[in-house]
């Protein structure tokens, strides 16, 4: 098997998370308290550069689970100059699992996971109905998720998902649409949409009569790479 080299990422804007003690508060990575919104996979950054100069009243953690995704990232945002995001290199579910607080997220931005196309391989999504509980437990009353996918199937399922679930509250006068007025699109959504393929937008928030029970949390589920350990320093054993 091929590895990647891995790429050693000396951005101050890079938060090395197993220097951490679990617990940490995350909006203390910051020069200045705000709320606190999480992008879960960032790419090489195209997304969080466009959204944290838009908010700049606003904190950003930006998280990925690839190593060099992450250090494109960080360069792009110390040539921005903005102050308001940080990286970590980690995986989405252990990341709430080791730091999550209730009610720590104004706000979560989950564009374009990997989708497992394959239908004997959708058990490996993210987005199932145990993280999108979690997420109701770490969402402010009030706060915003974002989902967008270029892949159809994968709206319905999350859309068919999030319908039961009462904490949620649909911002949109259908299950999803095709253009969301203001949302950032990053590299990869300007490519689907230059070749008039579509891009499925989401956008729900957390009622705020709300109330989840820690006792009811569901148990964190490790990512299939997790399991299979392709990589523990995502899930360190």
């Amino acid at each position: 098997m091929i590895t990647q080299r891995r790429i050693e990422i000396t951005s101050p804007t890079f938060i090395d998370a197993w220097q951490l003690p679990a617990g940490q508060d995350l909006n203390a990575l910051f020069s200045s308290r705000q709320p606190l919104a999480l992008e879960v996979g960032c790419g090489i950054g195209d997304f969080i550069i466009q959204r944290a100069a838009q908010q700049p009243e606003v904190n950003f953690l930006a998280i990925d689970i690839y190593n060099k995704g992450c250090y494109k990232t960080c360069r792009r945002i110390d040539d921005s100059g903005l102050t308001n995001i940080r990286v970590m290199r980690m995986e989405a579910r252990y990341l709430l699992n080791r730091f999550g607080q209730p009610d720590m997220l104004s706000a979560v931005y989950i564009n374009c996971p990997d989708p497992w196309p394959k239908k004997r391989h959708r058990d490996r999504r993210l987005v199932n109905t145990t993280f999108l509980t979690q997420l109701l437990y770490y969402l402010k009353p009030a706060g915003d998720l974002y989902f967008v996918t270029d892949v159809l199937d994968y709206a319905e399922q999350v859309a068919e998902i999030i319908q039961p679930l009462s904490g949620y509250a649909n911002q949109l006068a259908t299950p999803y649409v095709l253009q969301l007025d203001g949302y950032p699109l990053s590299k990869y959504m300007r490519r689907f949409l230059s070749q008039d393929l579509p891009v499925h937008f989401q956008h729900h928030q957390r009622r705020c009569d709300f109330t989840l029970d820690p006792q009811e949390l569901p148990v964190t589920e490790k990512g299939f790479r997790n399991r299979h350990n392709l990589d523990s320093e995502l899930w360190p054993t």
